[in-house]
């Protein structure tokens, strides 16, 4: 990066943490103050903060590469979103708020017992503690490979100066610096947007460009057809999104306590239901950058792998001769494509739909070609080093920033990520810190302490949940697109924890016991579905044949919130009118 770059990013850095820091001043001397910010927040800055928690580096980085490669579909992940956020409007927040408690995880033991609060504790910090490492690993990755950088060092210093103010100004900080935080994200994807379509080349309007994605099936917003093995459609976001959202933004604690340091439940409501309605469209918006980048490099040769390491390696490599002889065939396609993209725009503006269909038809067989190519020089590098994983999703857009964009705007977009990364783990320490305090330290350990020890333990629970996520950062790899990795963690335990919730909520007769076990079974079932293909690829390698046991149907992740919660209600249910557990 230029200087200049260098000055910008810095300096947003410092702009945005002092921000968060002086606004929070004197906000985290008290458990209430260190935790729910004195319930000081108003409507705007909880609906920042929730989105800023929610969208981390991982949706910037990963969310564009994906519009580029697999097309707007991703979207539908979060249709059922909306109507979550009027659930939980309605029904969980004015719950929390009249009990007065510091994590969800509290309610559940006034309305069953210990253990299944710390059933469902545990699972939060459980996929949460993950979460929280691959959210420092999302950029550390991306920027340690393309400026240089030991990713360990990177890995090292960014959750260092997370842990820093998270600790020091407590969730007060973390929600006024993820405001600000927020607003350079929105601007920095916004400039980056605009100079994807302004790059295009002379004559090539941005109706054409959508018109190219459109034909190339990268515009695939909605897919009503129903289908339970295809992982993003209608249904799937509609019903999955909906219980994946419903417990995310109704059960764990990283979003939850955003709206408990509400100073109303009015203006809790109102940043939910504020974040419900951006969301959808910020989310579109950032598919459709990647979506626009698929068209740029119609008329701008793209590398033949977005990871440049790899690139460099495999040209040092004893296979350096076969590789350039892939790169030139690739070259020679990405030619043949930029003149096919010509056609078809000269016959749009000419209105020959004959000339367009048939350059269309060689343009995706072209494309075809490239992807082959593309293939069989993954294949070679995969020779020089079978560790490797080419995937290169998550580089596509970092890539651009970097080749691309003007003095300034590089500093700025890089800040962006960093920026995503610290507002998201931010959110996840202060939570699993607050969880650890709450649910485990004085429930179980020290309950007769003071408000100064729990506080003291809060902000030493912080630092140890801060080096566990830099310590499992540093092993994180091999993920794909981490936008999905994420998600997928999430929806392992997801549907369970809000299973118990929605027993809790609405079935008052169903007592400790039977909820307890049915949220064993329910995630033993969710387990069973994800593992289940792997498994049965296990024996098949030995000629056993398991199939009637383990299908080999790999079910997509965002059924499992659906998987994870109604069997928990129905056996809890079942339990209970069975009178299995008598009083």
């Amino acid at each position: 990066m230029n200087t200049f770059d260098w000055v910008v990013l810095i300096l947003t850095q410092l702009l945005i943490v002092g921000y968060g820091l002086w606004k929070s001043r004197g906000g985290g001397r008290n458990m209430k103050g260190y935790l729910l910010g004195n319930n000081e927040m108003k409507w705007f800055t909880i609906g920042l903060s929730i989105m800023a928690t929610q969208a981390s580096a991982i949706t910037f980085l990963s969310a564009p590469g994906l519009g580029y490669d697999d097309g707007m579909r991703f979207v539908q992940f979060y249709f059922g979103l909306p109507l979550a956020m009027v659930v939980i409007s309605a029904v969980i927040v004015p719950i929390y708020r009249r009990l007065s408690v510091f994590t969800a995880y509290e309610y559940l033991e006034k309305r069953f017992d210990l253990r299944t609060r710390a059933l469902a504790a545990f699972l939060f910090l459980l996929q949460r503690g993950l979460a929280a490492g691959f959210t420092i690993f999302a950029p550390s990755l991306i920027l340690s490979t393309l400026l240089g950088w030991n990713i360990y060092w990177t890995n090292f210093f960014t959750g260092l100066v997370v842990i820093i103010y998270t600790v020091t100004g407590g969730t007060k900080a973390v929600s006024q610096t993820q405001k600000v935080q927020m607003g350079v994200i929105l601007v920095g994807m916004a400039i980056a947007g605009y100079m994807v379509i302004s790059k295009l080349p002379t004559g090539v309007s941005f109706g054409d460009a959508v018109g190219l994605a459109g034909k190339m099936g990268k515009l695939n917003v909605v897919d009503f057809k129903v289908d339970l093995t295809t992982k993003y459609n209608f249904w799937s976001g509609i019903i999955g999104g909906f219980f994946l959202a419903l417990s995310y933004f109704g059960t764990d604690q990283s979003q939850v306590q955003r709206y408990l340091g509400g100073q109303s439940t009015a203006q809790s409501r109102l940043g939910l239901l504020f974040n419900g309605m951006i969301k959808i469209p910020m989310q579109f918006a950032i598919l459709f950058v990647g979506a626009m980048l698929f068209v740029f490099y119609m008329f701008n040769a793209p590398p033949i792998s977005f990871k440049g390491n790899l690139v460099k390696n495999a040209r040092k490599s004893v296979y350096q001769h076969d590789f350039r002889d892939l790169e030139l065939q690739y070259q020679d396609v990405a030619t043949r494509k930029k003149n096919l993209a010509l056609a078809i725009v000269e016959a749009d503006q000419k209105n020959d739909p004959q000339s367009r269909q048939e350059a269309v038809e060689y343009l995706r067989k072209t494309e075809q070609q490239a992807q082959y190519i593309k293939e069989l020089s993954n294949e070679l590098m995969l020779k020089i080093d079978n560790t490797t994983d080419t995937n290169d999703t998550n580089y596509i857009f970092i890539t651009y920033v970097m080749d691309f964009l003007p003095i300034g705007l590089v500093g700025l977009l890089v800040s962006v990520i960093i920026s995503a990364s610290m507002s998201s783990t931010a959110s996840e320490l202060n939570a699993l810190a607050s969880t650890t305090v709450i649910d485990v330290y004085k429930r179980m350990i020290r309950p007769n302490g003071t408000d100064q020890d729990y506080l003291r333990m809060s902000k030493i629970l912080t630092i140890a949940w801060g080096l566990y996520a830099i310590v499992l950062s540093m092993f994180a790899n091999r993920l794909g697109a981490l936008i999905e990795a994420v998600n997928l963690i999430g929806s392992l335990v997801y549907g369970t924890i809000l299973g118990i919730f929605l027993v809790a909520f609405f079935l008052k007769k169903v007592g400790a016991k039977e909820v307890f076990w049915a949220g064993i079974f329910a995630e033993l079932l969710v387990i069973y579905c994800h593992t289940s293909k792997y498994i049965h690829g296990f024996f098949a390698e030995q000629g056993v044949e398991v199939g009637w046991i383990f299908p080999k149907i790999q079910i997509p992740f965002l059924w499992y919130n659906v998987i994870g919660c109604l069997p928990l209600i129905f056996v809890a249910w079942l339990l209970h009118k069975a009178r299995v557990f008598r009083r």
